[in-house]
């Protein structure tokens, strides 16, 4: 039986960040807060079991951006005018709203904090840290994006002409809509999401988790990040696609994402102990 324990915070305007607390099962290392990808939520598939499976070293929070599209049955995309207005700076914004909260918070407070984000979760990790320096004692990038443009030049011409593109969801079937406002903020904010030229001087510990199988564009970006920073270990995980083999809804784990789960479990060991 989960002993996860759900909370909701005001982030700003009619929005909210819907989180669940996975309790450390003996004394907390460290704050895990783990942040879901584009078109993802807190409770697809592997995310519960990840910080279930986490949570005996340390506390673990998941949670789902305010205009990810996930409305208040945790389930769905029902609140798509949202997800079209979901830009980086938006999502930025909701993980300063959480952070700030948990730091506040009597038991969570004073611990580690490491980010782990999936997919383009794990570029706004990286952002994060980058825009508060000494905040994150560590980033964990799992199939992580290193450039936030993740629009096909159709979408952005759409974007730009007619005021609205759409994504499909391959899941669920849904034509996904994306405002100009998505397309304004990335060309407005183009030197502060530029990761790969800002990590360059960043001293924050930081590990790219893989797949092998991982989509071409994603695994192209951590090389080049590594090629930047030699010091960033970059675990490859053989085998291992977008999602490390898991599904939604959760058919169990599989070797590739109790991997990512060791790697991970690794790489914060060591960075408490450096």
């Amino acid at each position: 039986m989960s002993r996860s324990i759900n909370f909701e915070i005001p982030a700003g305007d009619d929005s909210v960040l819907r989180c669940t607390r996975f309790p450390s099962r003996g004394e907390a290392d460290s704050l895990i807060v783990i942040a879901h990808g584009y078109k993802g939520f807190k409770d697809w598939g592997m995310f519960p079991y990840v910080a279930e499976s986490l949570s005996g070293k340390h506390e673990v929070v998941t949670f789902n951006f305010s205009h990810g599209g996930i409305g208040a049955d945790l389930q769905n995309f029902t609140e798509l005018e949202k997800f079209a207005r979901n830009t980086y700076h938006r999502e930025l914004k909701d993980l300063n709203v959480l952070l700030s909260y948990l730091s506040q918070h009597p038991k969570l407070g004073g611990l580690p904090l490491f980010l782990l984000g999936h997919s383009r979760g794990g570029g706004v990790c990286l952002l994060h840290a980058l825009d508060s320096p000494g905040e994150v004692a560590g980033v964990i990038s799992w199939n992580g994006v290193t450039d936030l443009d993740l629009f096909t030049e159709d979408q952005k011409q759409d974007m730009r002409e007619k005021g609205r593109a759409y994504v499909l969801n391959g899941r669920t079937g849904q034509q996904m809509p994306l405002d100009a406002v998505i397309l304004e903020d990335l060309e407005r904010q183009k030197e502060r999401y530029n990761i790969i030229e800002r990590m360059r001087t960043a001293k924050f510990p930081v590990t790219l988790i893989q797949g092998s199988n991982d989509v071409a564009r994603l695994r192209q970006g951590s090389e080049k990040l590594t090629a930047l920073r030699p010091d960033i270990d970059w675990v490859q995980i053989p085998g291992g696609d977008h999602t490390f083999g898991t599904v939604h809804p959760f058919a169990g784990p599989t070797p590739q994402s109790e991997q990512a789960i060791a790697a991970t479990e690794a790489f914060i060991g060591q960075v408490l102990r450096s």
